[in-house]
Formats: structure tokens, C-alpha cells, sequence
């Protein structure tokens, strides 16, 4: 977690990111149903006052998915039954499967069975034929209704390989260290459905379930060299004058091929500033880590996009979709504070944010 949105969060420190997930996407949920229920209420209304309606169990009830005939109901019409007679009309309403007949006296378009059913549309409802269209007995009115739903999904992160020297090991042969596994970027989104067809879809948070582990790869350094050889070199080399520079904090990083688009522009970013391999590979698991390198990751904190920023906004233009403008960020944010990716890695080790 980076540092510049640890301020803003204080009062949330005490729930776990699951809770605040949940919280959130509850609250969005509700927001967006409520919202749709006073819409719909404007979006449909009869008039004129609803005629009274015959009791019609009898026949708008379907076994399983086959509803009556029309000589059924027409029989049941005229031998009178629960108050209906032979003038009586109908028309068959289907809403998102399921089947009711809407009985009454003066049906002449759409928009009549409806009055007379008491039936309101919503906003996002799609029906067919037109509220204006004439309606028989033949008619099918078709309303397929959005449904809206929580749901969570997870996708796969992808693991890095990262290669390291090991001068143990002969030149030439490679060790599996470590085995790579991949991790889990969980997401969650506000959904609509009208029947089986998505008419909307919100994302409300979406952040690094499970880092994935890298796998490690040792390569051999080590070369075989004979007494003569040790001999030769040992009296051909001259005594040191200065001590031998220390080794570069990177030097155990290992080096990590790119994964995907977002992280070859990242490692043409980091040669840019100097930094050498090993520093890229710091990079990478700090955003596996904090954004899993998604540039949609986002949680209740508000913080956004792959260096998880706070607010998102401050990226610049395009820091909602362009992983290069967060990229561009989040390394000029490590530079100014950390110094470098392996100080920050570092950090974040350290104290689980950056």
C-alpha cells in the first residue's frame, strides 16, 4: 500500500480490506436499486383508474414451462368460472420467462394489458411489441426486466521468471529454486442482466487477492579450472592496490523477463532512469503486489491503477485506462521518495506499503 493514501483511510483502519469491499460495493448496491425503483415509477403510469380485476390463478398459472392452450382458456371462459365470461379477452405477458394471462374487457394496444395488470416498466426493461401496438388474442408480450446482482469474479495473475547467477553451481546448469504459482486478482462489479443479456456493468473494487509467486531459476557460474591454472593465474596477478567495490544491492535480485505489455514499456522505463536489471525486478513485485499490474485495480481507499495512486486523478490525463501514464508516475514517485524500485521493494517489505 502506497504511502500517499495512508491520510486518507484512518477511518476505515480498523476493517479488513474484505469488509470495506463489501461496505462499499452494499452501499452502491443500494444506491443503484433505489435509484431504479423511483425511475421506474415514472417511467410507466396508467391514467386512468385500473378496472377491477378477475381472479385469474386459474389460468395464468403455468406447469412448469407450459402454460395453458387457447382452447383451455377459452373453455374456462365460457363455462363462467371464478366470475369471467365468454366476452372476457386475454393476452399472454411473458417476463423474463415467466407467464401470466391478463384477462379484461377492453384490451385494443400493449399499453392497455399492461393498465389492466398493473404491470410497470422499468428504466431499463425492453419489451416487445411497442406499448402503441393493436393486441388480439394471438399477441405474446415479451418484457425481459434487468435483474441487478453483486457479483465477484477472479482472474489469474501471472507469475515472473527470474533468473540468478549462482556460483555454486557448474557453468551452464540450472536449478529450480523456487516454482512459480500464479496469483488471484478478485473484482468486484454491479451488475444488470435483462434476461441473459448484460445491459450494464459497474465495477466497484477490484484488488490483489493473492500475490503470485515468482518462480526462480539458479544458473551455473562456476567454471572448472586445474591446479597449472590456479598456478598461472595466481603469479600472473599483481597485488590489489584498492579494495574490490562492494557488490550492488542488486546483484541478488536476478534479473525478470517482462510479463505482458505493461511491464516491457516498465522495463524500457527503468534503463531509461539508469536503474539495472535488478531493479526491474523490485519493480515487478512491488506492483504483483499492490495492483497485481492491472491498471483497473482499485479499492475502497480510492487509491488507483498499477503504482495504486491516490486519488487516481493525480496520474494526469488518461491515468483511468493508459498504463503507460501510471507507469510514468509511479516510477517518478519512487524516484523522488525511495530513491530507486529496490528501495521502495524494500519499504513495502518492510512495513506492508510504500
Amino acid at each position: 500500500m502506497a504511502e500517499h493514501r495512508l491520510h486518507r483511510v484512518s477511518a476505515m483502519k480498523h476493517l479488513t480490506h474484505k469488509q470495506i469491499v463489501t461496505l462499499i460495493a452494499s452501499a452502491a448496491a443500494a444506491v443503484v436499486l433505489i435509484s431504479g425503483g423511483i425511475a421506474s415509477t415514472q417511467m410507466y403510469r396508467s391514467n386512468a383508474p385500473a378496472a377491477p380485476k378477475p381472479t385469474v390463478s386459474a389460468y395464468s398459472a403455468t406447469q412448469g414451462q407450459q402454460a395453458a392452450s387457447r382452447s383451455e382458456i377459452r373453455t374456462a371462459l365460457a363455462e363462467g368460472r371464478q366470475g369471467l365470461s365468454s366476452s372476457t379477452s386475454y393476452v399472454r405477458v411473458i417476463i423474463n420467462g415467466h407467464t401470466q394471462l391478463v384477462f379484461g374487457t377492453d384490451f385494443s394496444t400493449v399499453k392497455s394489458v399492461l393498465q389492466q395488470a398493473n404491470i410497470t416498466l422499468e428504466p431499463e426493461d425492453r419489451i416487445t411489441p411497442s406499448l402503441t401496438s393493436p393486441v388480439t388474442e394471438k399477441t405474446v408480450i415479451t418484457i425481459s426486466r434487468s435483474d441487478t446482482t453483486l457479483e465477484t469474479k477472479d482472474t489469474p495473475i501471472p507469475f515472473n521468471t527470474i533468473t540468478k547467477n549462482d556460483a555454486s553451481l557448474p557453468k551452464g546448469v540450472t536449478k529450480v529454486q523456487t516454482q512459480g504459482h500464479e496469483g488471484i486478482f478478485e473484482s468486484t462489479e454491479l451488475v444488470q442482466r435483462a434476461g441473459k443479456q448484460t445491459t450494464s456493468a459497474n465495477s466497484l473494487a477490484s484488488w490483489v487477492k493473492k500475490a503470485p509467486v515468482n518462480k526462480v531459476v539458479l544458473v551455473g557460474t562456476k567454471v572448472a579450472v586445474s591446479h597449472r591454472t590456479v598456478h598461472h593465474q595466481a603469479a600472473s596477478q599483481a597485488p590489489a592496490s584498492h579494495p574490490s567495490a562492494p557488490q550492488t544491492a542488486t546483484a541478488t535480485m536476478g534479473t525478470t523477463m517482462p510479463v505482458g505489455q505493461a511491464q516491457q514499456y516498465a522495463a524500457g522505463q527503468v534503463s531509461a532512469h539508469g536503474w539495472d536489471g535488478g531493479q526491474f525486478t523490485c519493480l515487478v513485485q512491488l506492483w504483483q503486489r499492490e495492483s497485481g499490474w492491472s491498471v483497473t485495480a482499485h479499492n475502497a481507499s480510492g487509491a488507483y491503477g498499477i503504482p495504486q495512486a491516490l486519488p487516481g486523478s493525480k496520474m494526469g490525463p488518461g491515468w483511468q485506462s493508459d498504463a503507460t501514464v501510471q507507469i510514468n508516475w509511479g516510477l517518478g514517485y519512487i524516484a523522488g521518495r525511495y530513491g530507486t524500485p529496490c528501495g521502495a521493494w524494500a519499504h513495502s517489505q518492510a512495513t506492508g506499503w510504500y
